[in-house]
C-alpha cells in the first residue's frame, strides 16, 4: 500500500505557475545582454539552480549568442558569475512565491488523514528553502520532510532527494511512494527512484500559465497545450498525469490496487 507522497514545491504545492524563478533567469541573463526566451529559460526547470543555468548555456542558439557576444563558447567561470548574480536575486524574491496553488491544503489534510507520509524535494537550494518553508508554515503548509540539493551528492533528475526522504519517513520498499511534481526533472527524479510517478499540470512551469491566464484561455487551446504537457510528463515515464493537485489522492486506490495485484512502477 501507498505510504507517503514526496511533493515537489514550485510549480506544484506552491507559487502557482512556478513563476519566482523565471523571471530572475531571464533577468541575470539580460545583465549579460543575453536575451533568453521564456521557453528557454524554463526547459531546465526543477533542476538544482546552478544546473539549471549550465543547461541554459548549453543551449545551442543560447550558446551562439554568447559567443557572438564573448568571442567564445560559454565557460565554467561564466556558470560561476551567472549564478553569483542569481542567488541574492532570488533570495530577495522567493518569500513572494510561496502560496499555496488551490487545492494542495486540502489535499494534505486528507491524505494526513488517510495515515499518508508527506516529504518533499526541490530545486531550490537550502538557503532559498529557508525561507520558502517559512513562508509556506505561515499559509498552513507544513510537510513532514524537506530535502534539497544541498543534502545529497546531486540533485534531479538523480534519485538521491528521494531516498533521502525515504530514510527520514522511515517508508520502504521505493514502490510504495508516490512521487508527483510539475517539470520533466520531476519525473526523471521519480522513475529513477523506482517510485510511483505523478505529473500535475496546471500551476506547473511545463504549462507556465497563471492562474488568471488558465481562467481566461479558451478551453480548447487550454487543453490543447495540457495534452502537450502530459504527453511530456508520459514520455519521460510518468505512470500517471493529473489537471490540478488536488485530484492527486484519487489516484492512491488504484495504485494501491495495482500493488495488490504484484504490479511495479
Amino acid at each position: 500500500m501507498i505510504q507517503a507522497v514526496v511533493f515537489d514545491w514550485a510549480g506544484t504545492m506552491v507559487d502557482y505557475g512556478c513563476f519566482a524563478p523565471l523571471n530572475v533567469f531571464m533577468e541575470v541573463f539580460q545583465k549579460r545582454e543575453i536575451t533568453i526566451t521564456i521557453e528557454e529559460a524554463r526547459a531546465p526547470m526543477g533542476l538544482l539552480k546552478r544546473d539549471h543555468i549550465r543547461a541554459i548555456l548549453q543551449m545551442e542558439r543560447v550558446a551562439a549568442l554568447w559567443e557572438v557576444r564573448y568571442g567564445q563558447l560559454p565557460q565554467e567561470s561564466d556558470i560561476d558569475s551567472l549564478y553569483a548574480d542569481f542567488e541574492p536575486m532570488m533570495l530577495a524574491v522567493v518569500h513572494q512565491y510561496a502560496e499555496p496553488i488551490s487545492g494542495a491544503l486540502a489535499l494534505v489534510d486528507r491524505l494526513r488523514q488517510s495515515g499518508i507520509r508527506l516529504g518533499s524535494t526541490t530545486g531550490y537550494t537550502a538557503e532559498m528553502m529557508a525561507i520558502v518553508t517559512a513562508e509556506a508554515r505561515q499559509r498552513g503548509y507544513v510537510p513532514d520532510h524537506v530535502v534539497t540539493p544541498n543534502d545529497v551528492p546531486a540533485g534531479r533528475p538523480y534519485p538521491w532527494m528521494m531516498y533521502e526522504n525515504a530514510a527520514a519517513l522511515n517508508v520502504y520498499p521505493m514502490h510504495t511512494m508516490i512521487k508527483v511534481g510539475d517539470t520533466v526533472s520531476d519525473m526523471g527524479e521519480g522513475v529513477n527512484a523506482g517510485a510511483w510517478t505523478v505529473g500535475v499540470v496546471k500551476g506547473g512551469s511545463e504549462l507556465g500559465m497563471s492562474e488568471d491566464e488558465v481562467a481566461a484561455c479558451d478551453p480548447d487551446l487550454l487543453q490543447q497545450r495540457m495534452a502537450i504537457v502530459a504527453a511530456k510528463f508520459r514520455e519521460q515515464g510518468a505512470h500517471y498525469v493529473i489537471d490540478s493537485i488536488g485530484e492527486l489522492d484519487q489516484l492512491i486506490p488504484l495504485i494501491n490496487e495495482r500493488l495488490q495485484r504484484g504490479e511495479r512502477p
